[in-house]
């Protein structure tokens, strides 16, 4: 008889996050990359549209007066292609801990960039699915929810990697063994 089921809460949690934020992950790093500019065809205007795109999330970076000028440009070019990695990554569920740690950093990261921003009240653009989007306290909010549903992942997960799981039986003792005894 099995101890506990498989599929408990944090595991329900563990999953539920894998599949949000992985989802969200991939969609805000293709849509930063393809989103803001649409020309999709021939093929020399999407690696227009891509560099542009790029272009145009670096000035959403650099308008947060966080990084300076070459920072914001390295993360516009770097971040969206590691948020597509990542949320690849969660979705597969392959070293998890690893990956639910990494995505619950940046997170908060960006969290603490929108609620910084809000709090000085600047009037700019979100940055965070590529297409133009007022930074409300809506914003805050979504990101304090996808920030705490990661850190519940990441948490739950650590939790469970110390856990058998319930369907590895126990060893029992074969009887060859205790008659040997």
């Amino acid at each position: 008889m099995m101890q506990s089921s498989p599929f408990n809460f944090r595991r329900a949690v563990i999953l539920i996050g894998r599949l949000v934020l992985g989802g969200i992950f991939v969609y805000a790093g293709v849509a930063k990359i393809i989103l803001p500019n649409r020309h999709l065809w021939p093929m020399f205007v999407l690696k227009f549209s891509i560099a542009t795109n790029l272009s145009t999330f670096a000035q959403q970076v650099e308008s947060y007066k966080i990084l300076s000028a070459g920072a914001s440009d390295f993360v516009a070019h770097t971040l969206p292609f590691t948020e597509i990695v990542l949320g690849l990554l969660l979705l597969i569920g392959w070293r998890l801990r690893i990956w639910a740690t990494l995505v619950t950093l940046i997170l908060l990261g960006f969290l603490g960039a929108v609620t910084r921003a809000y709090l000085l009240h600047m009037q700019i653009d979100c940055g965070c699915f590529g297409v133009p989007e007022p930074l409300t306290g809506i914003t805050v909010l979504r990101d304090s929810l996808l920030a705490l549903l990661a850190v519940l992942m990441t948490t739950f997960a650590f939790i469970e990697a110390r856990r058998p799981h319930p369907w590895s039986a126990a060893e029992k003792p074969s009887l060859s063994a205790q008659n040997l005894s």
